[in-house]
């Protein structure tokens, strides 16, 4: 276990719902679960941008849920905010997406190149010859 997933975000409350405690990697993949909010990481990995920039690269969106969108990635430490005067300057911080890389995804892809591999191994083998033993069916009769 890491380091990361041993941090927690409190305890969030849904109506009717069980409270749960959620891991800060937990908050990365939920950030990163939703198509708009990487196209928005996307935007930010090119230059840091301000939250009227990245509404007017979004134009189907309104400020507001460009604003919701910022606060779930900002909560899961991917976007880094520093205001100028009245400017809010958004930046990417690719650290917490190293880490998901590092713990979950290098693993598995050094099994997957392993099992790759072996498979590629037995493929370049030339067809071995055996001995097949027939047997005959019993019949009752």
């Amino acid at each position: 276990m890491t380091s990361s997933s041993r941090l927690y975000l409190p305890i969030i409350c849904y109506k009717n719902i069980t409270c749960q405690t959620i891991s800060k990697d937990d908050a990365v993949f939920k950030a990163l679960a939703n198509g708009l909010r990487r196209q928005m990481l996307d935007v930010l990995k090119e230059k840091p941008q301000t939250t009227g920039m990245l509404c007017e690269r979004f134009p189907t969106l309104d400020r507001c849920t460009v604003m919701q969108h910022l606060k779930v990635l900002e909560e899961a430490d991917l976007v880094l905010v520093r205001r100028e005067g009245r400017e809010r300057w958004n930046h990417l911080n690719a650290l917490p997406i190293r880490a998901i890389h590092d713990r979950w995804i290098s693993q598995y892809a050094g099994h997957a190149m392993s099992v790759l591999t072996a498979l590629q191994r037995e493929l370049d083998e030339p067809p071995r010859v055996t001995e097949l033993t027939f047997h005959r069916p019993a019949f009752c009769v």
